[in-house]
């Protein structure tokens, strides 16, 4: 089978450092467990990985779609890595689905459904805990009626989250505590979308449980601690480590699995965000291969990246044991990676 592997930054070239470098970090890591697979891998010129020996490189510039639109066909299979925002996961896997290459992932459907996190909310809401989420348009936010709404609203001196619909990570997530807040946020807001998310915000650990799925049945790889810093009302994603030990860690992976098995064409590896407070709460769902892999991948009892590849299948693995702790920590152009002494 001829597959196709890339990462969205590292294929675009992209300028930000700290998202280079997790999706440097992901590519080179599951090149590294498909070291026995006829691989090839798209990355920007003037990029650098570790497996250049392993694997056929092919180095482009710019214009990602372009080559993929042109190029895709000659693939069996193709297992990307991209952000859900501006809905450019969905689009990739939507590509793939017509030229009838194999997706190692999720389908289009599902990948939509967790791309828009409005979408996510609907389909789960009276399945599991979700977090209350409340869809804003901005076109809405001028008439006196939901400006009163809202007002209202922010009157119990609670504390709430503005994000956008499809995000990524935690860019655009920000802590409101008034309407007026609220509204200099809603002007923040950068998105494609009509719309954007207005949640309720829950005290405890950000936290996420990666999972692999074949369609129907899930089975829970690890729970992870997500270290996100709060700086002016606003989140920073700096990394964790993994496996986070935690009083309510069967609930976590127990809710994570129904969340996962309750969306139709979810497969292969996907991460599922919560908060651990009293109980737990659900956040939302990324169909596609989150930061924890590159230390899962280090310390669970069988090779990763194959697994995806089976679980895609059909296949799940039998048993799931992880040794030892590993903690991923972004630098400004890097991502550290380390084993925690215990």
């Amino acid at each position: 089978m001829k597959i196709l592997v890339f990462e969205f930054a590292t294929a675009l070239g992209l300028d930000d450092p700290s998202i280079a470098a997790e999706g440097l970090a992901m590519l080179n890591g599951l090149l590294g467990d498909l070291k026995d697979q006829k691989v090839h891998y798209l990355i920007s010129k003037g990029k650098q990985i570790k497996n250049l020996d392993k694997h056929q490189p092919i180095f482009i510039k710019n214009h990602l779609f372009d080559w993929i639109d042109k190029n895709i066909a000659n693939y069996d299979a193709c297992l990307p890595i991209a952000p859900e925002d501006d809905f450019i996961l969905y689009k990739i896997i939507k590509t793939l689905e017509e030229n009838r290459v194999k997706v190692i992932g999720s389908n289009s459907d599902a990948v939509m459904t967790c791309s828009d996190k409005f979408k996510t909310y609907e389909t789960l809401k009276n399945k599991l805990p979700f977090i209350k989420t409340d869809r804003v348009l901005f076109d809405d936010l001028g008439d006196f009626n939901v400006r009163n709404k809202y007002e209202t609203l922010f009157k119990d001196d609670k504390k709430r989250i503005v994000k956008p619909a499809a995000g990524v990570s935690c860019s655009g997530v920000e802590i409101v505590n008034s309407f007026k807040e609220f509204r200099k946020a809603s002007l923040n807001v950068k998105t494609h979308l009509p719309y954007f998310l207005l949640q309720d915000f829950i005290e405890g650990i950000a936290s996420s449980v990666s999972l692999l799925s074949n369609g129907k049945n899930a089975i829970p790889l690890s729970l992870n601690f997500q270290n996100i810093h709060i700086s002016n009302n606003k989140f920073n994603y700096n990394g964790g480590f993994l496996p986070l030990e935690h009083e309510l860690s069967e609930d976590a992976k127990k809710i994570a699995k129904k969340a996962v098995e309750s969306i139709d064409g979810l497969k292969g590896y996907v991460g599922v965000d919560l908060i651990l407070g009293e109980v737990v709460h659900l956040v939302e769902i990324n169909s596609r291969i989150t930061t924890p892999y590159i230390a899962l991948r280090k310390i669970i009892n069988f090779n990763l990246g194959e697994a995806i590849i089976d679980s895609v299948d059909g296949e799940l693995p039998d048993n799931v044991s992880l040794k030892g702790k590993i903690s991923f920590e972004k630098k400004d152009s890097y991502l550290e990676i380390n084993e925690v002494v215990q």
